[in-house]
């Protein structure tokens, strides 16, 4: 686990009210969002952010990451994915940005080559694995990959932050504070 490593979670674009319309309001007051808080954890320190890359939110932490490196070279984005063809029966527009944010990426690593009955749950835990901190967009569904997630970070004690993808707000849940979130 590294010390200065925060993982991502979040739901899919299907989960959200605006669905799959990123030019809606709530869309893009999430994604500013979602941009200020990666600024808030780099600025406390936080330097390595792994991403499960699925479409949606995780998708727009890494794009937020990037962005960010610009002006912080110390910052890395490292990409776990589940299998090989993750993006296949996405949108062309959302493979295009998927496969943008892993060209640029620091690491890439695969759970597995090929698809299995299990591999995002793997890839999920291999993420918490990773870090002492999880940043989840969270809607508090009880069931689901998102809500598994969390649930596995919780067990292992780690400091993990939840954001309400509607009414934006964040909590904490777990862990040691951290500055400049609250």
């Amino acid at each position: 686990m590294i010390e200065t490593g925060c993982a991502f979670t979040g739901h899919r674009p299907h989960k959200f009210p605006w669905k799959y319309d990123e030019s809606d309001g709530r869309c893009l007051a999430l994604k500013a969002e979602l941009a200020g808080q990666i600024a808030v954890l780099a600025g406390d320190g936080i330097t390595d952010f792994y991403s499960g890359m699925a479409d949606g939110s995780d998708i727009w932490l890494s794009q937020a990451v990037l962005a960010l490196r610009g002006a912080n070279s110390a910052l890395r984005l490292h990409c776990v994915l589940p299998c090989e063809g993750q993006d296949a029966h996405w949108s062309a527009a959302a493979r295009r940005r998927y496969q943008a944010v892993l060209e640029q990426a620091d690491s890439v690593d695969y759970v597995s080559r090929r698809y299995y009955n299990g591999c995002m749950l793997a890839r999920n835990r291999r993420l918490v694995d990773s870090a002492a901190f999880l940043f989840a967009v969270y809607n508090g569904e009880r069931r689901g990959g998102t809500a598994s997630t969390v649930n596995y970070a919780r067990k292992l004690g780690r400091t993990i932050f939840l954001l309400d993808p509607v009414t934006l707000r964040i909590e904490q849940a777990g862990g040691n504070p951290v500055r400049g979130l609250w």
